[in-house]
């Protein structure tokens, strides 16, 4: 993704323009204003990567010793209440 400075003047005189660049071409632009830059115009992020999975997975809280064990007995007891019997075939006509 290319990053070009254009002034604030040309930014709005062609707004429509830079716009389209940012939603099609993926262009981010730092508009100045005199000689400072004050603001970027960028695309907004779409979603994550599949590459992001990891990163996303360790920002998550974890359970702890006594959540986890709690947790597992919860599903052996659901286990136990669901009974054996044959599965339903929710396709089944």
């Amino acid at each position: 993704m290319s990053t070009t400075t254009v002034t604030v003047t040309e930014a709005v005189r062609h707004f429509s323009d830079y716009i389209s660049r940012v939603s099609y071409r993926h262009e981010s632009f730092v508009l100045r204003k005199g000689k400072k830059p004050v603001a970027e115009l960028r695309p907004l992020p779409s979603g994550r990567r599949l590459g992001d999975l990891p990163d996303v997975l360790r920002s998550l809280p974890h359970l702890s010793t006594k959540e986890a064990t709690a947790f597992a007995a919860d599903m052996d007891a659901a286990r136990k209440t669901r009974g054996e019997g044959e599965l339903r075939n929710p396709w089944a006509s």
